[in-house]
């Protein structure tokens, strides 16, 4: 389903169109305790001892990790292990989907406070 609803699209609907499209998108949240914000990325690392492979530019990894913000605009940067990337890249990508549907619900929510209909 298309989650990015325009305000005239939504102004186009009636209040009881409003509220089953609020309600469908709900259900679609899936289970929100697998909510992980953040960014999942891979580095290679040198490690400074001399003659290393790493020295000819052949990193060590890559390693993951999970690339969380900060107010202010910096990073903090949390160890993956290796065996749980991909469970944290679909964590990370629900999250985002079910980001996307939060805010469609507010849209509609906000078209409803407009019409003076927000229960």
């Amino acid at each position: 389903m298309q989650y990015k609803i325009s305000s005239d699209d939504l102004g186009q609907m009636s209040v009881d169109e409003l509220r089953a499209l609020r309600q469908r998108l709900a259900g679609e949240l899936g289970n929100v305790e697998t909510t992980l914000h953040g960014t999942l990325i891979s580095q290679g690392r040198r490690c400074g001892k001399e003659g290393c492979r790493c020295t000819r530019g052949e990193l060590h990894g890559p390693y993951w990790y999970l690339s969380l913000p900060r107010e202010g605009g910096r990073s903090r940067l949390a160890y993956v292990p290796a065996n749980l990337a991909e469970a944290v890249q679909r964590r990370v990508q629900v999250t985002a989907q079910q980001e996307t549907v939060l805010d469609a619900i507010s849209a509609i929510n906000l078209e409803l406070l407009t019409r003076r209909e927000l229960d």
